[in-house]
């Protein structure tokens, strides 16, 4: 069991999210990083779809009354747990019976995974326990975590030895990896100089449906297009050219132009956004993107 003594910012139950019902109008959704809650969840020997927390930019205090075994990726965030021992990263920890975990803010980055041990016991919603915060549903009551909350562990978790994950580190300052989007030919050299030339800042409107980004605008042909199914990582162009960099939680459909999608091998670099962050972008051939996506997921040696 975990007793919330305090709530971060926004820690939400995560797994790896909902595949497949965009026709219903549901974003796969999960975890921003799924690489990343995977190697947390390997790290406890969990299979890799069990759910663990996804925690932005100001953590919370856990206390596990019977201890347990965890494991954090992500950005790394102060940490301090009450016996007075360090607290790592991409390593399995144990925690005794009693202690409490406290993550302050992140140090860099926005979001880091916590997983435990079982994974978290809580409800299966159209096959994910991935809290959905737009319609209120999944994770624990469809919401964000509370002081005073508690959260059960599950079972079935495998062999464990102790383990250490190797992660590559994310380039905070490279630019994002992009394809060619579907309506890229309705934009034209003024606007996709504007782009790729440009360098764009993180707005505070942002969240896990989108970053809104402000800098150079952005200028495309005008057309009346129908809505378009669109996934997460897609740039869209609304009409005051400045771009919309859609989010895990985003919509399933849009009418915008979409000028680029970022690639998935870079996903782990949109999820350690936040507000007043810089973005530029770069192209990169469609089988090369392809190529880095399988190759995210492999973690390295674990020893």
């Amino acid at each position: 069991m975990i007793e919330v003594l305090r709530a971060g910012l926004c820690d939400l139950v995560m797994d790896q999210g909902r595949p497949g019902l965009g026709g219903l109008g549901v974003p796969v959704g999960g975890a921003a990083d799924p690489a990343a809650l995977a190697a947390a969840n390997r790290l406890t020997g969990n299979d890799a779809a069990a759910a663990g927390l996804e925690i932005a930019l100001q953590g919370p205090t856990l206390r596990f009354p019977q201890g347990g075994v965890v494991a954090l990726t992500g950005a790394r965030f102060v940490a301090i747990r009450s016996s007075g021992a360090a607290v790592p990263w991409n390593e399995t920890l144990v925690l005794a019976a009693g202690e409490t975990l406290r993550l302050d803010h992140a140090e860099t980055g926005c979001r880091c995974w916590l997983a435990v041990r079982g994974g978290l016991a809580v409800p299966m919603l159209l096959g994910s326990g991935s809290t959905f915060l737009p319609a209120g549903f999944g994770g624990l009551e469809g919401r964000a975590l509370q002081t005073g909350d508690r959260l059960t562990f599950g079972t079935g978790a495998g062999d464990m030895h102790l383990l250490r994950a190797h992660l590559p580190p994310c380039e905070a300052d490279a630019p994002l990896r992009v394809v060619a989007g579907p309506q890229v030919d309705l934009f034209d050299d003024a606007g996709l100089a504007a782009f790729f030339g440009g360098c764009y800042q993180v707005g505070a409107a942002s969240d896990r449906r989108g970053l809104r980004l402000s800098g150079p605008a952005v200028t495309h042909a005008k057309a009346d297009l129908p809505s378009q199914g669109v996934l997460p990582g897609a740039v869209q162009i609304p009409p005051d050219g400045q771009p919309i960099l859609l989010g895990w939680d985003g919509p399933v459909t849009g009418g915008y132009p979409v000028v680029a999608g970022v690639i998935a091998a870079d996903w782990p670099r949109l999820a350690q956004l936040k507000p007043g962050n810089r973005v530029r972008f770069v192209t990169i051939e469609l089988e090369a993107a392809r190529e880095l996506a399988t190759a995210q997921w492999d973690i390295g040696d674990i020893a």
